[in-house]
């Protein structure tokens, strides 16, 4: 059965995961296993170096550039402390991806549309890292700024789970975890390993039986079908819609919050059932 291609999203992250994103999560898996059990104090570099090498695999050397030159920007800005000049750097860096002469010399670097968006989506969400990193070296006193260096910083930009598609993970947090040495058990990483992969397989077979079966993003770029269609039908596709959403980032912020927790550290919440909620706030969080 053919499924809805309405879903630009969803189609998207699917394609580029099951070509290459799965396999070099796979790969950080691996090497965050290997540091823990043999190199658990270098684990943070052992896993920067990985971030930085999947970067230039996935988007080039270019690509990588850029990612690195945002880094440094933003790094450069923080050493003023002043977190409005953080935000306006933040918004200044993000506001050159609409430029259309840099749009264009950036899509020059690759030969298919997808794989320009793809730098697309990382550089915007490699923004919002840079930005917390910024605002808490401001933030911060000058006895805690040896652990907001650039090294850090980088180890921080470059944490390949959360790298094309978040979600986003404060730096306070991820510093602090990731310096915390724990007893490595690799029996209970893989059993927290195999239920994580069998709970994110059910919602993924869930958000594919949906998208095969209720075309809900179809109906929605379709006028005449919703014009016939009463107010009851309109609320219930407007459930189906966001309920959709809900599974969708199930999986979609469900594998890295596995990564997340196979390495240590504590994942955010994932997204709350919109069933059972009565305002989006947490949703867009």
């Amino acid at each position: 059965m053919p499924q809805d291609p309405m879903d630009f999203e969803w189609s998207y992250w699917v394609e580029w995961g099951r070509e290459r994103i799965l396999w070099l999560l796979a790969g950080h898996l691996l090497v965050s296993q290997v540091s823990r059990l043999l190199l658990e104090k270098y684990k943070p570099w052992c896993l920067m170096v990985y971030g930085m090498a999947a970067c230039w695999l996935l988007l080039g050397i270019k690509g990588f550039a850029v990612i690195l030159l945002h880094a440094t920007i933003s790094f450069a800005v923080a050493q003023f402390q002043l977190s409005l000049l953080t935000w306006l750097c933040s918004l200044i860096l993000l506001s050159t991806l609409r430029i259309p002469a840099v749009e264009e010399a950036k899509r020059k670097w690759y030969d298919t549309e997808n794989e320009y968006y793809l730098l697309l989506f990382t550089v915007s969400v490699r923004c919002l890292f840079c930005t917390s990193f910024s605002l808490e070296y401001c933030w911060h006193g000058p006895a805690q700024k040896s652990s907001h260096s650039f090294l850090w910083m980088l180890a921080y930009v470059f944490y390949y789970p959360t790298f094309h598609n978040g979600p986003l993970v404060n730096f306070d947090e991820f510093s602090k975890q990731m310096r915390r040495q724990e007893a490595f058990s690799l029996k209970t990483n893989l059993s927290i390993l195999i239920v994580g992969i069998i709970r994110i397989f059910f919602w993924w077979c869930l958000a594919e039986l949906m998208i095969h079966l209720m075309y809900i993003h179809a109906l929605y770029s379709s006028p005449p079908p919703l014009e016939a269609a009463s107010y009851w039908a309109l609320g219930g596709l407007a459930l189906a819609q966001v309920l959709f959403f809900y599974v969708k980032y199930l999986v979609l912020y469900g594998v890295p919050a596995l990564l997340l927790q196979m390495d240590g550290l504590k994942p955010p919440a994932l997204p709350c059932c919109v069933s059972l909620m009565h305002s989006f706030t947490k949703m867009w969080r």
